[in-house]
């Protein structure tokens, strides 16, 4: 905020950056009420599957590879399910179900947190896995192309792909090694790591001896039951209902996949010509009305009620909303303020000699500065350089997949950390940051080598 405050007196915009910062406090207000009514769909939906046990035999199933990732989460934890839904809804691109999922997560999370206030190893790492999930489809960047008349706007798809991929595995990596530094260390307590197997957390020094908390000890249900899935099989006329049920969604999913099977014409839309922009583009369609059917049937056949269940799991959106918004609208309105004093500018001004020499495109750096704190603002930058260069320009494709292989790190760290207090994030945003720089090259550097 004090260097928006000198730039924009430096550059005579300080009404710039009041109205900056007025927008920002609006804008966070809007996108929290925003949220209020889908966070009470699927927190309402993650207590049915919790409820049904659904959520822990999700973790076990995958238990492998997020124990090497969340090491000091107990595997039948439900934070497991949590996590592994944020990240495969972020996957297929549902925002609107990636977010409340994450924020769930991040509850689950804080249960086993020992320090309130200080972002744990597992939060850290879960955040710089969100700031660069691997994107199947950028479908947002896909359809600006598209809209400008590029002649192949799923070029993208590819590219994206693997910029995400290379930045999700340094997200990954940086997270790991981060987390080892002295510097990002928990200010206030330590924890004596070597006491106790992985997947224990442990409470702060008392008198020089570290003890370990229970996980169980820190579930934050309202009755033990719901850390354990439930022992009875579902009913049979329950299995046959979601055998139904699952035989239905495939053949709609077939029908979206391959329209010639069933002699129905082919999609006219330009980004649905590739099969497989078709399947992802199928997968987004069905994900949620399968999920919102399939949840609610499971949870019936083992005996849940349905319906009090998940208003009990709707009641917490109300909390969760108003625990974000003090977080929000910090962050955006010293955002907003940045940008208005014309930082984002100067700072282009002074990378574009740094730059020039080793051949990064001076078009896309507005855009990659951008990019970690405004989603909208990085929208209308790419629209810009589609518009002002063509869309099938090397460089408008090149900003296309920046877009669809990064992600805005402040907001998501002010949204998750907000909604469970968090104030010390330690390594969380510059392992975010790496990876959306390691998006921003990868783009750059697998557009150059296929496009």
């Amino acid at each position: 905020m004090l260097l928006a405050v000198a730039i924009g007196g430096w550059n005579d915009r300080l009404k710039d950056v009041t109205g900056g910062a007025l927008d920002g406090a609006k804008t966070a207000v809007t996108i929290a009420l925003g949220l209020w009514g889908i966070m009470a769909l699927w927190l309402g939906l993650m207590r049915l599957a919790e409820r049904a046990g659904l959520v822990q035999r999700i973790a076990y199933g995958l238990r492998p590879l997020m124990q090497r990732l969340f090491p000091e989460v107990p595997p039948d934890h439900p934070a497991m399910g949590s996590m592994l839904m944020n990240m495969a809804a972020n996957m297929l691109g549902l925002g609107n179900a990636a977010t409340p999922l994450g924020l769930r997560a991040m509850r689950d999370l804080e249960s086993l947190n020992p320090r309130p206030g200080v972002a744990s190893n597992a939060m850290c790492t879960f955040l710089a896995i969100n700031t660069s999930s691997v994107q199947l489809i950028p479908a947002t960047a896909i359809a600006i192309l598209a809209a400008a008349g590029s002649a192949r706007p799923t070029a993208i798809v590819g590219t994206a792909f693997f910029a995400t991929l290379c930045a999700a595995t340094v997200a990954v990596l940086s997270a790991k090694f981060f987390e080892r530094l002295s510097i990002f260390r928990p200010r206030r307590e330590s924890i004596d790591d070597r006491d106790g197997p992985p997947g224990h957390p442990r409470t702060p020094h008392r008198g020089g001896v570290a003890t370990r908390q229970q996980p169980a000890d820190k579930f934050a249900f309202d009755d033990d039951s719901l850390g354990q899935p439930p022992l009875s099989r579902p009913a049979q006329w329950g299995l046959i209902a979601l055998a139904l049920l699952t035989v239905f969604f495939v053949m709609l999913f077939l029908r979206m996949v391959m329209p010639d099977l069933f002699r129905l014409p082919m999609p006219t839309d330009a980004t649905l010509q590739n099969p497989f922009a078709r399947m992802v583009n199928a997968l987004s369609i069905l994900a949620i009305p399968f999920l919102l059917s399939f949840f609610p049937i499971y949870a019936a056949a083992r005996g849940i009620k349905v319906y009090d269940e998940f208003v009990e799991g709707a009641k917490e959106a109300f909390n969760v909303i108003l625990r974000i918004i003090p977080f929000l609208v910090t962050m955006l309105v010293a955002i907003g303020m940045f940008k208005g004093a014309g930082g984002i500018d100067l700072l282009t001004k002074l990378l574009s000699p740094v730059l020039t020499p080793l051949h990064f495109p001076t078009d896309l750096v507005p855009l990659a500065l951008m990019r970690p704190l405004s989603g909208s603002a990085t929208l209308a930058l790419l629209t810009d350089v589609v518009h002002r260069l063509g869309p099938d320009n090397i460089i408008s494709l090149m900003a296309a997949t920046i877009y669809g292989s990064t992600e805005t790190t402040f907001y998501v760290a002010a949204v998750y950390f907000g909604s469970v207090g968090i104030k010390q994030t330690r390594h969380a945003i510059p392992a975010g940051l790496l990876a959306d720089l390691t998006g921003v090259i990868a783009s750059v550097i697998i557009c150059r080598a296929v496009l």
